[in-house]
């Protein structure tokens, strides 16, 4: 390169497609605040406020709680690779890109994988998981994903849950963009390892990604007969810079745990009640709304989240090019298909920071106005 390029200044966007979602001015000044280092005493008490407020939003007492370092897929290789050793059975629900993804991250992992799928938009029905776990008893664990971003299905819990309650198998869930966005109760849905990533209804920038697991799921770590297959994940011994040892594992990521405090801090002081009830009314709102432009919803009705809408456009639209048009010409940034709803969808995020009925309406009239030319 012979020439230095000039500093990187990002556009002004608004970003309402499924991740990162737009981030509270002092969540950013929190990242850039002075450097301190990973075993600074004061940082380490930050660390410890952050595990604590963790706890709060994933409505846990779990004490192996905290943030990966590292995005919401890094969190969802913990879960797995912690858990499931060679020659398990974990039996996954697939209904979207994030279940594929778990089911091929415990293939990797060497588990015998028992793929329960679902139409694209469609939940997994608690019956199905009963009659598998009833023809695998021995199964390690049920993995399933409670806001499919590639869809915007919003899958029930508490009946997996208490189907799993006195098994030994354990339930992990993908929560990557349900946490603070709607209803999550851990210990009182009996969920034992559940990830999330803090770009989506926390509105703190992509980085970090927030897991609990429950000490039934601790005790199947303790008790595992091969090595973990990741060093750098390894839960037995990352808990022990996240616990009372302070043991050096990895130099954690200071900037990035301090900007999650400040965006925990917002969540706990708006109360996360509110902010379901919050997330409910927008995302309802903006459905109601969309499908007066001819739409169509493509997640399972009574099953969809508020947060996360995935809908098709009529034929005729080419969504692909209003899509870029948007963005172009009105900065506004919305995600596209993925997978089968490729080329025909949109999915659009209005989530944490994001929610709010000023970003529908402007988002609505941008529509309308592209939609007139």
């Amino acid at each position: 390169m012979d020439v230095v390029p000039a500093a990187a200044h990002p556009p002004d966007r608004l970003l309402l497609g499924p991740g990162p979602s737009p981030v509270p001015d002092d969540v950013l000044a929190a990242q850039s605040r002075s450097m301190v280092g990973h075993l600074d005493p004061w940082f380490l008490e930050k660390a410890d406020e952050v595990a604590h407020m963790l706890r709060e939003v994933f409505r846990t007492a779990n004490q192996l709680t905290y943030a990966v370092s590292g995005t919401g897929s890094a969190g969802m290789e913990t879960a797995v690779v912690n858990v499931v050793e060679p020659g398990d059975t974990v039996i996954v629900g697939v209904n979207g890109v994030f279940g594929a993804r778990i089911a091929d991250t415990a293939r990797r992992a060497g588990a015998d994988v028992v793929a329960l799928e679902e139409p694209w938009g469609r939940v997994i029905p608690a019956e199905r998981v009963a009659a598998a776990v009833k023809a695998h008893p021995g199964a390690k664990a049920v993995a399933v994903v409670h806001a499919e971003t590639s869809t915007g299905a919003h899958q029930p819990l508490e009946e997996i849950g208490r189907l799993l309650s006195d098994t030994d198998t354990l339930f992990v869930v993908d929560s990557v963009t349900g946490l603070g966005g709607v209803p999550l109760e851990v210990d009182a849905w009996g969920l034992d390892v559940v990830y999330s990533g803090t770009q989506k209804c926390l509105s703190t920038p992509p980085g970090l990604a927030p897991i609990t697991f429950s000490e039934k799921a601790e005790a199947v770590i303790d008790r595992r007969r091969s090595t973990v297959r990741s060093w750098y994940l390894d839960v037995s011994a990352v808990r022990r810079y996240w616990g009372a040892e302070r043991v050096y594992h990895h130099t954690a990521p200071i900037s990035s745990v301090l900007g999650l405090h400040e965006g925990l801090r917002h969540v706990l002081q708006e109360g996360l009640e509110a902010r379901w009830a919050r997330h409910a009314e927008v995302g309802r709102l903006f459905q109601e709304h969309i499908l007066d432009r001819d739409t169509r919803l493509l997640a399972q009705e009574g099953h969809r989240l508020p947060q996360l809408t995935s809908f098709a456009w009529p034929e005729g639209v080419d969504e692909g090019k209003l899509r870029s048009r948007l963005l172009d010409e009105h900065g506004i940034e919305v995600g596209g298909g993925l997978g089968e709803f490729a080329g025909r969808a949109w999915r659009v995020g209005l989530m944490g920071h994001g929610a709010t009925h000023d970003n529908v309406d402007r988002l609505l009239a941008a529509i309308d106005e592209l939609l007139d030319d």
